[in-house]
């Protein structure tokens, strides 16, 4: 309890194409947001972190790609083993089209636009553009803070936008470069998925979300989601930066990289109202 005490801690476990998953607690409550690695990897990887004993009291599920759910049956199985079980929260279209090796004990569904409490902390889910049967985003609101997890959508939106204007931390899709993406290895049908407006966000489109969504709160940001053979984490950097730059901001928000292979560093953003 202590390493946590005044502190919520987010852990980006990982993130890319193939496996997204983070984690938000404050050692009384936590969240996992996805659950696309492995149950084996999650709990290593919060082990590597530091956090080894950091609650999961539920999954918030965006949608059912495989890189987003694959190992929610194992997970559901292995907390009702070893530790309780805990709810997998989702909508009715991802609970319809998961596929059946993934699907977990204790589904509890919920609507684009609500919100569900878990012990003291609050999540809330809002509808993303993605080629999905009723995907969604979901803000985490915990010791005062919002901790924001947007990736998998084909465009920035206006709610899109005003969610992540109040957010002091968040993961937002870079996933894409578009040269790179045309010029690749990846078949013309995959390509137009891709780019198409319920697919993902290119660096240039998440330049213009983040431009547009900036505030003062906001002190932290992931590049989320990137594609290893479609973009670069340079290329990411500098579309960030020059927003940063743009905006006068440059040095004052701190920008980090999420790995698909590796949990970055925990986070430790200091709670508001204790």
């Amino acid at each position: 309890m202590s390493l946590f005490a005044r502190d919520v801690h987010v852990v980006v476990l990982s993130s890319g194409s193939a496996g997204n998953c983070t984690y938000v607690g404050d050692g009384r409550a936590g969240v996992v947001i996805d659950c696309g690695i492995s149950t084996k990897q999650v709990f290593a990887r919060l082990s590597e972190a530091g956090l080894p004993d950091a609650p999961v009291d539920a999954v918030l599920v965006t949608h059912e790609h495989s890189d987003h759910v694959s190992a929610a049956a194992i997970l559901a199985r292995n907390m009702a083993k070893h530790r309780k079980p805990i709810p997998f929260f989702m909508t009715a279209g991802t609970a319809r089209h998961i596929d059946q090796r993934c699907v977990p004990d204790g589904i509890e569904l919920v609507e684009a636009g609500s919100e569900v409490s878990v012990k003291h902390l609050r999540a809330e889910c809002f509808p993303v553009p993605h080629d999905t049967d009723d995907p969604v985003a979901w803000r985490v609101h915990l010791g005062g803070l919002v901790i924001g997890v947007v990736t998998d959508l084909g465009k920035p939106t206006n709610l899109v936008i005003d969610k992540l204007r109040s957010c002091d931390f968040a993961v937002v899709e870079f996933n894409h470069d578009e040269d790179m993406l045309m010029d690749g290895p990846y078949p013309y049908w995959l390509k137009q998925r891709i780019k198409s407006q319920k697919g993902h966000l290119s660096n240039r489109q998440a330049q213009s979300l983040l431009a547009d969504a900036l505030n003062p709160r906001l002190k932290t940001i992931v590049l989320g989601h990137l594609s290893e053979e479609n973009n670069h984490p340079a290329l990411a950097e500098r579309a960030a930066r020059d927003v940063f730059r743009q905006h006068g901001v440059d040095g004052e928000v701190g920008m980090f990289i999420g790995h698909q292979r590796q949990a970055l560093a925990p986070f430790k953003l200091r709670a508001e109202n204790w």
